[in-house]
Formats: structure tokens, sequence, C-alpha cells
């Protein structure tokens, strides 16, 4: 069984947990909270540089 990433209790599989991979909404929600509070950051890009440096997302001119 898979622990909660917020907590480390049980949780149950996705199929009877609407919550997964967290045991409670609540553990849900902090972990929603840590991320909109700047706790947790994406530290680089995850689209890899294209030649000329271009990496998507608009046009590219």
């Amino acid at each position: 069984m898979r622990r909660c990433p917020v907590c480390s209790e049980p949780s149950a599989a996705r199929s009877d947990n609407p919550d997964f991979p967290f045991c409670t909404p609540r553990c849900k929600q902090i972990d929603l909270s840590k991320w909109l509070g700047g706790d947790y950051v994406i530290s680089r890009s995850l689209l890899p540089s294209a030649p000329g440096g271009w990496t998507g997302g608009g046009d590219q001119t």
C-alpha cells in the first residue's frame, strides 16, 4: 500500500480513494497550499531546449 506524501499514513488505491495519492481531502489541501504558497517549486524547465533556444509556448516568428 502506498503512503500519503503529506503525513505518511497508508493511502488506499486510486480506485478506492478519490484523493489518491493522499489519504484524505485534508492532506490533499495541505499539499495544494504548499504549492500555492511557494513551498514547492519546479527548479528547472520541463521542456527540452530546441535549436536556437526556443522552448515552445507561444508563436515563434
